[in-house]
């Protein structure tokens, strides 16, 4: 499990680290600062389009060596955008890191699936979900603490040793492949492009969206992306459809359980980008706090997630996974609109238990709703069911912010209506999770014996 937690920290954290630097880069090759976004829309892209193509590679050739391929392919990229000449070379580097976070993200609960038992799955979950919480809210920090003293190459400084640690301990210690059903069955390399035109065009016409501006060609271009995703998608979805184990999982999507897990899960992602985006918004220009204050008690939330998700994770199995969601997802839907009520002025206390309202309803969902996901599937199609939840999180995430971007579009200005506005919809988007939860029927185990 020290192979998993490692990979998916140094992940975590490169994804977290790199927004505070696009300002040096900007300066440093005298370009406009629009262009750096490339450098993590690239790497988010890269990863998206790729998620479901190696997951289906793991039900067939094996989780763990998708996953060591993946950190390797991770770690050598690192040393290329650490070596980058120019914003060209750095954006194929980071894209070429995507690709490598993808193999490992996308088999990262098939693994876990792997190693607990079946009894003591929720924990492994929950410790999965504490280490992308703590994970989260050191990124920004480290990289604040590396671009005071250093260039921003130094963020790579430590991405190829450590990938490399984790691929020589992962070949002792990762369980070997499985001997499935599916290590039969071949993958097309027209499906392929399919779902990487399907998802990257669905991406780019959502980024597009998101960075409207009135005047400009954006929604044009979005159009175009849009239809272009659309017509890519049902020429894939006729394909897969003829397919006993579709890289695209039409077959768990017929399991009620997995598809109401997926649409809570796409609903709360969305809930918690749309907050995440908008508090820095809300705390500093609107009550006025200043930067680090702001981050100060917005760590609360992740914060408040690691508390909570282990105590969580031990009742997963005792008490149905779909009552513990929804709960959690009424829990952040309340934190959600108390924060939409912050008063100006607010004591720190005031805005940090709002906060941790939010970390621990979102910890309530997040690992029993990833292990209904996962357990939902059958063995064999593990590796699908845990790309199934990468792709969730990612089409949360646009949704979230393209739904951000409306909110500041149709309530221009500065005295906070556009974060107030967001914030109620996302207690919206929260409760809706809360119902999908809510409609699943999931057994309960019989206690572990002492």
């Amino acid at each position: 499990m020290a192979v998993i937690v490692c990979g998916l920290m140094l992940c975590v954290l490169d994804s977290t680290m790199l927004n505070l630097a696009l300002p040096q880069m900007a300066r440093q090759w005298q370009i406009d600062p629009a262009y750096t976004l490339w450098v993590v829309n690239a790497n988010q892209i890269a990863s998206l389009v790729l998620l479901l193509p190696l997951a289906a590679l793991g039900d067939r050739l094996g989780y763990k060596r998708v996953y060591l391929w993946g950190m390797l392919v991770f770690g050598l990229a690192s040393v290329l955008a650490a070596l980058a000449p120019s914003l060209p070379w750095l954006i194929v580097a980071r894209a070429l890191q995507g690709m490598g976070m993808a193999g490992a993200l996308c088999v990262n609960g098939a693994l876990v699936r792997q190693i607990y038992p079946r009894g003591l799955l929720g924990q492994g979950m929950a410790l999965n979900s504490m280490v992308v919480a703590l994970s989260t809210v050191t990124g920004p920090v480290l990289a604040a603490a590396v671009l005071t003293q250093f260039d921003w190459r130094w963020l790579f400084s430590l991405h190829l040793p450590l990938s490399l640690w984790v691929c020589w301990l992962g070949r002792k210690a990762l369980p070997p492949p499985h001997a499935g059903r599916a290590a039969q069955a071949g993958l097309s390399w027209l499906d392929v492009g399919l779902n990487v035109l399907m998802f990257g065009a669905i991406f780019l016409a959502l980024d597009r969206i998101s960075h409207y501006q009135p005047g400009t060609a954006s929604l044009a271009w979005a159009g175009l992306w849009l239809a272009l995703g659309l017509v890519a998608g049902c020429w894939y979805v006729r394909r897969q459809k003829r397919q006993a184990q579709p890289m695209l999982p039409l077959d768990l999507l017929r399991i009620p359980v997995f598809a109401l897990s997926m649409g809570a899960s796409i609903s709360a992602f969305s809930a918690q980008t749309m907050a995440f985006l908008a508090l820095p918004f809300l705390l500093i220009e609107t009550h006025g706090l200043s930067t680090g204050r702001a981050g100060l008690l917005i760590s609360a939330w992740p914060v408040a997630l690691a508390v909570v998700a282990p105590l969580v994770g031990r009742r997963i199995g005792r008490i149905p996974a779909g009552r513990l969601g929804a709960m959690g997802m009424a829990l952040f839907a309340s934190g959600l609109w108390a924060l939409a009520l912050l008063p100006i002025g607010a004591a720190v206390w005031d805005v940090a238990w709002r906060m941790a309202l939010c970390g621990a309803g979102f910890a309530m969902f997040q690992s029993p709703n990833n292990h209904t996901i996962v357990t939902s599937a059958p063995v064999h199609r593990s590796g699908a069911a845990s790309g199934m939840l990468g792709s969730a999180r990612h089409t949360g995430q646009g949704l979230g912010a393209v739904c951000l971007a409306a909110c500041f579009v149709l309530w221009p200005g500065t005295e906070g209506l556009a974060e107030q506005r967001a914030m109620w919809l996302a207690g919206g988007f929260a409760v809706l999770a809360a119902c999908f939860s809510g409609l699943r029927h999931t057994p309960v185990a019989p206690p572990l014996p002492r």
